[in-house]
């Protein structure tokens, strides 16, 4: 009985990602999809990915960004729409484009000879605060997409040399999935 069971908990541990990680994409094609109206499963997300894809396009050539810059200027004026707009630019460019935040990860010595915690510089700087001596860090949360900021002494800061992208896989599995040295 107790091979069984085993047997089971092994299916269990296969199944369960994959079935989660299915749904997961079968609710966004639906989502997508009725939100266009198209009666082929998965053909709104393809349009989706294309879109944007066409947006990145346009994005790198000088014309196109010039149009759509003052369209960001005037989302930028209006105010509730500001406060969405600038929030939600600044978190994706922490994580893609060219002034990626995500890539400097550290080890924090948050109590002498114990605790150590993982997370990324932000800001190297903290002199517009007086703190010449500390710089911003950013700690995920594991299982979670959510994290804290905390100013932290310089010298309780060890850099890590490992990817931005693995490191951050790292922390939000809470340590399971494993980082490549």
């Amino acid at each position: 009985m107790k091979r069984l069971a085993n047997y089971f908990l092994q299916g269990l541990v296969f199944l369960v990602p994959i079935a989660l990680t299915i749904y997961a994409f079968v609710w966004a094609f639906r989502i997508v999809d009725g939100w266009l109206g198209l009666p082929v499963p998965g053909l709104g997300l393809l349009v989706m990915l294309v879109g944007i894809t066409l947006i990145g396009f346009l994005l790198s050539h000088l014309v196109t960004r010039k149009v759509l810059s003052i369209f960001e200027a005037f989302l930028v004026r209006v105010p509730i729409a500001k406060f969405l707009f600038t929030a939600v630019k600044d978190l994706m460019g922490a994580f893609v484009g060219e002034k990626r935040r995500f890539d400097r990860p550290v080890i924090v010595e948050a109590l002498p000879g114990g605790l150590m915690m993982l997370g990324f510089i932000t800001r190297e700087s903290l002199d517009m605060w007086q703190l010449a001596d500390s710089v911003a860090v950013y700690f995920p949360q594991s299982y979670n997409f959510a994290g804290f900021l905390a100013v932290v002494p310089r010298s309780r800061v060890r850099p890590v040399t490992v990817d931005g992208s693995q490191f951050m896989a790292f922390i939000v599995s809470g340590g399971i999935t494993g980082v490549a040295t």
